[in-house]
């Protein structure tokens, strides 16, 4: 598959109405598969494919508007960066940041 998408990521995306926080899910389900959760909606990825360290994916939100969404994204390491772009409209940059797996100790009892 080449790089690793496969996570929870932070990402910014910076359009002319302003930045716009969401958080991205994707998992190996036999194929990379996705979520977007931001402005209160839990949304799909479509299409996504990778090819090296570049992937691209399709969405479709509702707020703040009916959009439909291209991405296009450069992975390295715990960090992407590039744009989405939606119709006509300018494109917008991406940035994002891979969220740390929190390791959870489970601590033994001896009774």
């Amino acid at each position: 598959m080449g790089v690793s998408i496969i996570g929870d990521w932070d990402v910014a995306i910076k359009t002319p109405i302003g930045s716009l926080a969401v958080v991205y899910t994707f998992s190996d389900d036999g194929g990379v598969t996705g979520t977007a959760t931001g402005k209160g909606e839990t949304v799909p990825l479509r299409d996504i494919a990778v090819d090296g360290q570049r992937v691209t994916w399709r969405q479709s939100v509702t707020k703040p508007m009916r959009l439909n969404l291209e991405f296009d994204v450069v992975v390295e390491g715990d960090r992407l960066t590039g744009h989405s772009k939606a119709g006509r409209l300018p494109r917008s940059a991406v940035t994002g940041v891979r969220r740390r797996r929190r390791r959870v100790r489970i601590a033994a009892r001896n009774e």
